[in-house]
């Protein structure tokens, strides 16, 4: 059995289409996410259906694997068996948790209202609802204040969402929408990167990080760090830098801080009687079982996994691939009584962040890249990770308009969107 839907749960459900085992992915959502383009969903590149596929469709000629819809609440490891929310349960012999991470505010998560994130694809959409709707109301009020707050976006988070999401804002003001309004100047929109962490990026190297700071402030972003959030509100944050206080004036704040465990996350904790960490995560043993019960595989954001160093693998796509794989072969392995493979170890390929239109950074290999090589290298790898070929096809053909003509297609206020009082 296999819990989530993800990057980890799909890649295991995979690497077990030719094993001797019976497959059940539950999931509470039908379709399977590419969370690394959540964020082009929010500022209006690419529609949701773009970046989703469903997964009874992947896994349709897999005939060893079904797929049910459901939300699993509760584990029995002592009687192999899950318990979802609608009160059905299932047993299993073999269990991989795949069940991924959720936004963490750090204890504040009345912030959620003001600060939305980009896990889901209803955050996302209401997230592109709450950008438009900021120059809307700027272009429809006459008070230079109010406009002031309209046109500022602080981003809480310096990490490769944040900076992803800055530079496409940027973009959106600077060329997107600027012969749209008559009332105002989308280029006075106010753009800004904060985060406590002494500079962005900080899983890349620092040069690749100072490059980037540089490509953000030549796209009028400002970039604010040592600066810690302490409060957010309707009308704005208010953040720290060493004893002093500010108040920023801001009616769109995105959340990409931290993420943290799932209510799952939580119970598999309480049950298997261990710790969680303050990012979500539950240490597993070098094979990625849970310790104390070797038919349970914890992969993704979920696994407390390190390097050989001791230091924490990071919470990305690749990741939760190679754990999926991993955590197959080992079941396929015991189930046909061979000896276990090695533990898991992480092939690191590197990291990239875009920053904007034929602009990003890229570690790769250990090799440092930048500008349109890296924006070549990161369009080329999401797109080959784009789980179903139409989707390829069509987020390369957005790409590819965007990048000559800078429109943004899906830039459209829809649904039952709360629009917020001027």
């Amino acid at each position: 059995m296999i819990i989530g839907g993800g990057f980890g749960g799909l890649y295991a459900a995979k690497a077990l289409k030719r094993a001797p085992v019976d497959v059940t992915l539950i999931d509470r959502h039908n379709y399977h996410l590419f969370q690394p383009l959540m964020y082009q969903v929010a500022t209006g590149s690419l529609s949701p259906g773009e970046i989703a596929a469903p997964l009874r469709g992947i896994l349709s000629r897999q005939k060893n694997t079904r797929v049910l819809l459901g939300e699993v609440v509760d584990i029995d490891p002592a009687g192999h068996r899950v318990a979802l929310a609608d009160g059905a349960s299932f047993g299993f012999d073999y269990l991989i948790v795949a069940s991924g991470s959720q936004s963490s505010y750090y204890g504040h998560d009345g912030w959620s209202e003001w600060a939305p994130s980009l896990k889901t694809v209803e955050e996302a959409t209401n997230l592109r609802h709450k950008i438009l709707y900021a120059f809307e109301a700027a272009e429809r009020t006459n008070d230079p204040d109010q406009r002031s707050q309209w046109l500022t976006f602080v981003i809480v988070g310096a990490g490769a969402t944040g900076v992803e999401v800055a530079g496409a804002l940027a973009e959106i003001a600077r060329q997107t929408l600027k012969n749209d309004f008559r009332s105002i100047n989308s280029n006075d929109a106010r753009i800004i990167l904060a985060d406590g962490a002494p500079r962005i990026l900080p899983s890349l190297p620092e040069d690749l990080a100072l490059k980037a700071s540089q490509e953000l402030r030549e796209l009028g972003v400002e970039i604010r760090t040592g600066l810690l959030v302490t409060s957010i509100g309707r009308e704005g944050l208010t953040a720290k830098t060493g004893e002093h206080n500010e108040d920023i004036a801001a009616r769109t704040i995105i959340w990409a801080g931290g993420v943290g465990a799932t209510g799952l996350g939580k119970r598999i904790a309480e049950v298997a009687h261990t710790d969680i960490s303050r990012t979500g995560r539950i240490k597993v043993n070098p094979d990625l079982t849970l310790p104390g019960f070797p038919d349970i595989y914890l992969i993704g954001d979920l696994a407390g996994a390190s390097r050989p160093d001791g230091s924490p693998l990071p919470g990305v796509a690749q990741v939760a691939m190679q754990q999926g794989g991993y955590a197959a072969n080992v079941i396929v392995r015991r189930v046909k009584g061979k000896e276990p493979p090695p533990p898991f170890h992480y092939f690191d390929k590197g990291d990239l962040a875009v920053i904007g239109r034929g602009n990003a950074v890229a570690n790769v290999f250990g090799i440092h890249l930048w500008g349109l090589p890296a924006w070549i290298i990161w369009a080329s790898i999401h797109l080959m990770y784009l789980v179903q070929f139409q989707n390829r096809l069509v987020v390369f053909v957005h790409w590819a308009f965007q990048y000559l003509t800078f429109s943004r297609g899906a830039r459209l206020i829809t649904g039952p969107f709360k629009l917020p009082r001027l």
